[in-house]
């Protein structure tokens, strides 16, 4: 008998800034396994990351802190040039903040999954994601780290001793070389709901995914993410939740 396959699927969330609404959370939320809480630096606020736990608590979706740069403006995409202690002090920061929503709500975080610039900085200078990984373990050495499947971040999570997942992307292309092809390219994001759900399946079943330049490139997939900011959410999630059902892909 064929071990069933499982995945977690997760969306970053909890992005809504003052008067400034981003994204559908609870309309994603029923589609997901965990959400990656903004902790109030590329965006969110206090009553944003109190508001989106509850509806984690309401739709039984694990938590986790998505920490990234000090730059509202940009999203926290745009690359900051910190040193490794700057980086190691900002995610204790979020990650602490975040963990005390959990916990005046009788909940706790399951992992950390740092945000924009930060998670592709990480993804491949070793000393910034050694000091993730380091604030981390600090902070809980029971939290799960989510890094990018081959990156420089998974790596030093093993390192640490956390437990870490390897994370692919349904609404991305990837290069060659297993990276993710840059926003600032047109051909960076992928548009039709089918079409991600379709790479989904792939990854998932074969450990592969294909480049832009039509190579197949080996991947580990223990966890999909959707980008909540992203005008497809919705439809994405219920599409890939639906397709992942119909091949008995168990999403948890």
């Amino acid at each position: 008998m064929n071990k069933q396959l499982t995945i977690d699927l997760n969306c970053d969330m909890g992005e809504s800034f003052g008067a400034w609404t981003m994204g559908n959370d609870e309309a994603i939320m029923p589609h997901v396994s965990a959400v990656n809480i903004a902790c109030g630096f590329h965006a969110g606020d206090p009553s944003t990351m109190m508001k989106t736990i509850q509806l984690a608590l309401k739709y039984n979706v694990k938590i986790g802190a998505h920490p990234g740069f000090q730059d509202l403006a940009g999203f926290g995409r745009r690359e900051i040039q910190a040193t490794a202690r700057e980086v190691y002090e900002l995610v204790v920061y979020q990650v602490g903040a975040l963990a005390a929503c959990a916990q005046v709500q009788q909940t706790r975080l399951q992992h950390v999954k740092p945000h924009g610039a930060l998670y592709n900085m990480a993804a491949r200078k070793p000393e910034l994601a050694d000091a993730i990984a380091a604030a981390v373990y600090a902070i809980d050495p029971n939290l799960i780290l989510y890094g990018l499947s081959g990156s420089e971040l998974i790596k030093a999570g093993r390192n640490k001793g956390l437990k870490v997942y390897s994370e692919v992307f349904a609404d991305r292309t990837y290069q060659q070389d297993g990276t993710l092809t840059a926003r600032s390219d047109k051909n960076a994001h992928i548009h039709n709901a089918e079409q991600a759900a379709k790479q989904v399946l792939h990854m998932i079943k074969t450990g592969k995914v294909i480049s832009l330049q039509g190579a197949e490139v080996d991947i580990q997939a223990d966890s999909v993410c959707l980008h909540g900011d992203n005008p497809e959410a919705v439809q994405f999630a219920r599409t890939i939740h639906q397709i992942l059902k119909d091949h008995d892909i168990l999403i948890r």
